[in-house]
């Protein structure tokens, strides 16, 4: 009997012991946390399923998402709203200041929400408010919101102002709730101060948190995915090829056009907005577009060729066709109004005049004529050294002139003739012996 009672002590030990040992050994909770600030754009797009693929190697615990922004792209807040919707793990929300637009979205994609005391959600009607967008936006915020039971008509209501409920908003009004109302009506889960308080009511009180924060790359594609940069860079790069082709040789104006269109085809690459083949139609088009210039007389297929490889490589580094044609037809609205612009004003400037090559009529004679009747003139005559397409240089009189022709394509060493002079712009045409 004695031996049976040691026997139990013994077993009793062993499963204490063993209950402490676990205890020590129990590794804690891990929280990969992924801030959302700022602009939402492509780069964070991006970053965030960059964070959520890696949240899903790392087999981690749960995903924090700390929200504070005025909103931006649906695009993108869809794109991130479908990698936390698919992360494989709970995802939690900490608004600190506002989910507004866009960033609404991004918040109802989380499982349970937390919001500071003087924190705000909604205000995401989209621009253009139109019956389409608003449709497809609707039932996004609705569908998102129902799939962690909140209210959906709430949601509908930070959407569509046709959407009336009593005691929140009236008819002709986008919600925007407080932080207080959203947690009175039972839209959110709590009200903390700190991310600390928020991770504790959670559960993840001891948890260990990693903060996300984006690469280099990823930084560098948010500034230059941002819309107003990136139709810049695009205006920038059509007006640097514009200046090349409308001007003998190659300069600075081609080499700044085309680093600017780098730039923005490789903020594209980065953010996965345009694929390789995106680029290398884009280069296809310039190779096409120069051989029609440098090599090619007049503008046949190849220039046709070249311009449709060029636009339908721009439209596809877009995510949509409404994005696309608005941000191409205002670059080119842009680059013809400049392109204007500058033709008139610049090579009137004290810099044009220093970096490029200008003649002066008006001094322009050869030695030992009368000093009032210059060599270039209507009806002088002379060879083109370069193509005119339209313009070149031609050589009058052992003079070097800037020149153009009336429209037509003029081949190098081809003979000219002079048939208008206007202020410092002269017009020749192909020499016709008489």
């Amino acid at each position: 009997m004695g031996r049976y009672r040691w026997l139990g002590l013994i077993l009793l030990v062993l499963v204490i012991l063993g209950g402490a040992l676990q205890a020590l050994a129990q590794v804690p909770a891990r929280v990969l946390l992924i801030p959302i600030v700022g602009t939402i754009d492509e780069g964070l797009a991006a970053f965030v399923e960059r964070s959520v693929e890696q949240a899903r190697r790392e087999r981690v615990d749960a995903i924090l998402i700390e929200v504070n922004t005025f909103g931006g792209r649906v695009d993108s807040a869809t794109a991130i709203r479908d990698a936390l919707v698919s992360a494989g793990r709970p995802v939690l929300a900490f608004v600190r200041e506002r989910a507004w637009s866009a960033g609404a979205l991004i918040t109802l994609a989380a499982e349970k929400i937390a919001m500071t005391p003087g924190a705000s959600i909604g205000a995401a009607e989209p621009r253009p408010a139109d019956e389409k967008t608003i449709s497809a936006l609707r039932a996004e915020f609705e569908a998102t919101a129902q799939r962690h039971g909140r209210d959906p008509l709430v949601a509908a209501a930070m959407v569509d102002q046709r959407v009336a409920i009593e005691g929140l908003v009236e008819e002709g009004e986008i919600l925007t709730l407080t932080a207080s109302q959203a947690h009175e009506i039972g839209f959110i889960d709590l009200l903390a101060g700190t991310r600390e308080e928020a991770l504790e009511a959670f559960g993840f009180a001891l948890a260990e948190v990693t903060e996300m924060a984006p690469n280099w790359a990823e930084r560098v594609a948010r500034v230059l995915t941002d819309p107003t940069l990136s139709s810049l860079l695009l205006t920038l790069g059509m007006l640097g090829l514009l200046a090349e082709v409308t001007s003998p040789g190659w300069g600075v104006p081609g080499t700044a056009g085309l680093i600017c269109l780098a730039l923005f085809f490789g903020a594209r690459l980065i953010t996965g907005l345009a694929g390789l083949e995106v680029v290398l139609l884009f280069v296809l088009g310039l190779v096409l577009l120069l051989l029609e210039v440098l090599v090619i007389p007049g503008f046949g297929i190849a220039g046709i060729g070249g311009l449709a490889a060029v636009f339908a490589s721009l439209y596809l580094s877009f995510p949509d066709a409404a994005s696309a044609f608005t941000a191409i037809g205002l670059s080119t609205i842009a680059t013809v109004v400049f392109g204007i612009v500058l033709l008139r004003r610049v090579p009137k400037t004290g810099i044009w005049r220093r970096i490029a090559l200008e003649t002066k009529l008006e001094d322009v004679g050869v030695p030992g004529d009368d000093p009032n009747d210059p060599v270039v003139k209507v009806g002088a005559s002379g060879q083109a050294l370069t193509p005119l397409r339209p313009s070149g240089t031609v050589e009058i009189g052992g003079v070097r002139v800037d020149a153009v022709s009336e429209g037509e394509y003029i081949p190098a060493g081809t003979m000219v003739q002079v048939v208008k002079v206007v202020g410092g712009r002269v017009t020749v045409r192909a020499y016709q012996d008489r």
